[in-house]
This record gives C-alpha cells, structure tokens and sequence, in this order.
C-alpha cells in the first residue's frame, strides 16, 4: 500500500495455482496500491520477473495520475514506485440499464481532447476531458450535424512512445494503452463516474456512444520497452511470443495473446464493465486481427471472437472492426462475424481514385456506392463503414489540397505515415461528402472534417498533441458544415433511397450521360448515373464529374417529372433526383 509515493506497507500473496490471493484488511475506497512480481528472470522462455517494478493491477479501475515515460522503467533493477501511476480501491458502481441499440447509420470519430481543447463553449476547466463533451453547444453540434453514434479514440491510460519525449512531443490518439478497465487520468479526471455522466448526456440527446479500443498490443513496446503492467507480472502468458521473442503483427513491438485465458479474460471483463457500469454501447477494436489470431493465423472463430458473440451482455452491442493488422495474413476486410460492421478502406480508396480521374475507376466506385457486395455479399451494405478520410492520414481538407505528406514535425524525417496515400489535388470536398452520403453502407466522418479542419499535410498526426490536430472552431467553415448536415437530413428525410439491401438488378438501370446503359469496358467512363425503382417510386443518382449532363437525360413516367432534390454543387457534380407526381 503507499501514502503519497511512499510505499506504506507491503503484503505477500499466497499463491492457488495460477492465481495469487489474499485478504488486507483495513482497506478503504482511495487507497493506493500497486503489485511486485519475483520469479525467474529468463528471456528465452519469455519470463522477465523484476521485484524491483512496481506493476499496474491490470484489473484497476482508477489510477491516480498518468503515466510519463522515463529510461528508468526499462532498467532490470531499479526501483520504479516514485515513478509510475498507482491503482486505487474504488467504490463498487451499479450495473445499468442496458441502452437500447439501434444500427448506426452517421458515426462520428472523435478524440475526445482534439475536439474540446479549443472549443468556445466549453469551460476552460473542462477543455480537452471527456466531461466537456456533455455541454449544450457540443450536443447541439452534434444533433444538428445529423450524428446518431459517437465513436472516440482510446480513452484507456496510456504512455507515450518512448522516442517523442526526446522530441518535446506527445501522444495524441491514445493508441498505447496500458490498462484497459480505468480511463486516462488526463482526459477523465472524474473517472468512470465522469464517463458513465457523459454517456448519460450523449443519450439523453439521442446519441450512441462507441468506444475504440486498443486489444492489439500495449504501450510496454518491444523488448527494450518499459516494464508497467503486463510484462512484469506474466510475460510468457499476456504476449505473443515464441522462445521470448515478441511477435510484432501490429508494427508496435508486441502483440497481446488474445488466444490464451488471462487475457481473453481481461477483454471481456473490460468490455462488459463499460457497457455495465458506464452504459457503453459498442466498441471499435484498432488492428482488430490480431483478435482472432492463433498459431495457424486469423479464424473468425478464435475464441475470443466466439466468446464476444456468445456473451448476453456483448452479442446485443455494436461491434466494429478495422480488418487489418501488419501480420502475415493480416487482411480481412469481409472475414468477421456476421453482424459486426467493418471499416473498408476499399471504399476509401475506389472514391478518391474516381475523383481523381483514375482510368477505370467507375467500376469500383459503382460497386462501392452500391453497397460494397463484392465484399458483404452474404451480409448487408450496413456492415461496411464508409469513410473517405479517418483520424490516420489526411484529413478531408487536406486530401484535395496537398499531393504529398509533410510529416516533418513529427521528428522522422517525414519517414513515417503512408507515403502511397491517394489524393485529389485541387479536388472539391463537397463531391467527396456527397458521394459518402449517398453511398449504401454505414457513413463515418471524423470530427472536424465537417467543417474543413486541416493538419497542413501531416497524414500520421498520433505525435501532434497541439494545435495541430486540436480543432480550430475559430476557423470552421460554416457553410460546408450547412452543406454536411444538409446531406445527412437528407439522407434520413429519403431513406429509401438508401436501404440496407444490395441492389436488385432488375429494378437497377446504370446509364451514362446519353442516357443509355453504360458500356462497363470503357475505361474512360466518367459519367456515373444510377437509376432504382421501389415499388412505385423511383430515384436517380448521378455523378459527373465531367459536367457533360446538366439535366437528367432520362424520360418520366406518365403523370411524373423527375425534380432536383440535391446537387453538390453548381455543376451537378453529384445529385439525387427524384421522380414525383405531377
């Protein structure tokens, strides 16, 4: 137990198999502790036990304070109590209501302190924290943006990279977690009690809340990382590892054994406190392969997998993966359980290149509005998350303003982030934001993108914890911010238009600007219009970004006209047309 960062007293545990117990007594709600581990210091068979560590319960639901990175956390032998977070006894929380669902249509990714630090409305004690995200005016920006689920980056304790203090920089995204049961001191000071407040307010204004977490690997890196939780008190059990060497699937030094019980264990302990205690309504899980890798690769029938999906308190909830890790095999866009969405980056990709006027690229695009089923085809279009731009590379302004990355801030010789990133110089964000729209699937904005943010070309911005990726609400572009809420009104007002059902052929016509039906081996096919018939009604969606059809060139029906309904711009670049009674 400690006082402060004195060590008070010091309790031994008796060992029950693979587990250690005992009894304190005495103990009350604020207390700080922290766990030793002494065993056998074997790097050969994946056991790096040093007493001198003190060790982050992996269970603690509260620390006091955050974590720092220091050279000492690495050092085998040096004492670490003066230097690292403590757990703290908490106050048993209630279970809650479980919050209805209702299938995502408009996400919004956000991180929690880019998006309130520089907010006006918010009180200056509250910028940057999870709490600010309950005021009046970020609610009222959310509900008339159009957003049903709000989805935020790591909200987890976590360390920075060791590498940025050298640097005078710091961890923005989160994605370095080191427990997974509490939330950073730094963004939630009021603990789980300020989370479960916030999620409270974000459903009273009709909100759904979506957690990302980070089950890949944690912030103790590689072999040369610091020793805080995981690798101190079973190394061989909590890490991915043959003969001690770490595996590396997600690029960040170490993978987390989610095929062996005490970790499975703690995932799913993690997951059903959030939604239990704090009202959570889904999870987003970051290089989520890793989830179902064993020693034959990816099975979307690894354990955990299996036992989220057999869970009565998680297999109601939303469930979203980024299907890819740095692995071998580690591309599974299509490959997860049924009903768990999925981000596609194919639909990110086919947009951008079609805009930019990629020889060919209308295929692709008419797949991908049309509900990716060439990837869902035994599922539905909701479970491809459509996105053009997300929270890792450019932001939507800057896809259509800078043909290369400028990640020179981040102190790597602009060697990190994805220098093949596809971009539309001098493109129009409009086209892009209606095209998203318009798309069949589940729509994903990240926050700031509404309204024209821009991080001056870095597209690997996880270091930039300032102004960089702080939002600018001094500077937000209202009328593109109209224009977004606009189409997200528009797509509820005619959701027929945009049904979770892939496309019926015959009731499907693509023409080209003559009207007539497209030639699909043309590759320099650039005019795009779709024609849908429902039931008694039809619609019609065109894209040209060659401006050759000012008009639709299609006939009405007796008794009907086709009227403008939208278009993103001056030039019909992108509009939906509807075909109503006279």
């Amino acid at each position: 137990m400690f006082e402060g960062k004195v060590e008070k007293s010091r309790t031994e545990l008796t060992r029950n198999g693979d587990q250690f117990e005992g009894f304190i007594s005495g103990l009350k709600v604020g207390d700080h502790y922290g766990f030793r581990m002494d065993g056998p210091w074997q790097p050969e068979m994946g056991h790096l036990f040093d007493v001198s560590k003190l060790l982050l319960d992996p269970y603690a639901q509260k620390l006091d304070g955050p974590f720092v990175y220091q050279a000492a956390l690495t050092r085998r032998g040096v004492d670490t109590a003066s230097l690292v977070p403590k757990a703290m006894v908490c106050e048993a929380m209630p279970d809650l209501p479980m919050h209805p669902i209702v299938p995502p249509q408009f996400i919004y990714e956000l991180g929690v302190k880019s998006f309130t630090k520089q907010h006006p409305a918010v009180p200056p004690q509250k910028r940057g924290t999870i709490g600010a995200l309950a005021e009046p005016e970020v609610l009222a920006h959310l509900k008339t943006l159009g957003v049903d689920t709000v989805e935020l980056l790591p909200i987890n304790p976590w360390i920075d990279e060791r590498h940025l203090s050298a640097l005078g920089l710091h961890n923005a995204w989160g994605y370095n977690s080191l427990n997974f049961c509490a939330v950073d001191p730094k963004l939630c000071p009021g603990g789980l009690h300020e989370l479960r407040d916030t999620i409270a307010a974000l459903h009273a204004a009709g909100l759904q809340v979506v957690l990302d977490m980070v089950f890949n690997h944690s912030g103790e890196s590689d072999q040369f990382g610091p020793t805080l939780s995981f690798r101190g008190l079973d190394n061989a059990s909590y890490y991915a590892q043959s003969h001690g060497q770490l595996y590396n699937d997600t690029g960040c030094g170490n993978t987390l054994a989610l095929n062996q019980q005490p970790m499975l264990d703690l995932v799913l302990h993690s997951l059903r406190l959030f939604v239990l205690k704090c009202g959570v309504d889904g999870f987003r899980f970051d290089l989520a392969p890793v989830m179902g890798r064993g020693p034959t690769g990816f099975d979307k029938s690894a354990p955990l997998l299996q036992a989220i999906e057999a869970d009565p308190v998680l297999n109601s909830r939303i469930m979203i993966a980024e299907p890819w890790d740095v692995g071998l095999g580690g591309y599974q866009l299509g490959q997860f359980p049924q009903r768990w969405l999925e981000w596609n980056d194919k639909y990110r990709d086919d947009v951008r290149r079609f805009w930019r006027g990629d020889r060919g690229a209308a295929n692709n695009l008419a797949t991908r509005i049309a509900g990716s089923s060439d990837i869902f085809s035994t599922r539905k279009p909701s479970n491809s998350v459509n996105f053009i731009a997300a929270h890792d590379g450019f932001t939507l302004r800057d896809l259509v303003t800078y043909s290369v990355k400028d990640n020179e801030s981040n102190g790597e010789g602009n060697r990190d982030g994805n220098a093949s990133e596809v971009t539309w110089l001098g493109g129009d964000v409009r086209a892009l934001l209606a095209t998203l729209f318009f798309s069949r699937g589940t729509i994903m904005l990240t926050a700031g993108d509404e309204f024209g943010r821009t991080q001056k070309g870095n597209n690997n911005a996880y270091a930039q914890d300032n102004e960089t990726t702080w939002l600018n609400w001094a500077e937000k572009d209202n009328a593109l911010c109209e224009f977004t809420s606009t189409l997200a009104k528009l797509r509820k007002d005619y959701a027929w238009c945009f049904a979770d059902a892939f496309l019926d052929e015959s009731k499907t016509f693509w023409f080209g600007s003559d009207g007539q039906s497209l030639d699909w081996s043309n590759p320099e096919v650039k005019y795009l219009g779709l024609l849908v018939e429902n039931e008694d009604k039809r619609f019609c969606i065109i894209i040209d970004p060659s401006q050759a059809a000012p008009i639709i060139p299609l006939k009405s029906t007796p008794n009907k006209n086709w009227n403008l309904a939208f278009t993103s711009g001056n030039a019909n670049l992108v509009s939906l047309w509807l075909e109503q009674q006279i």
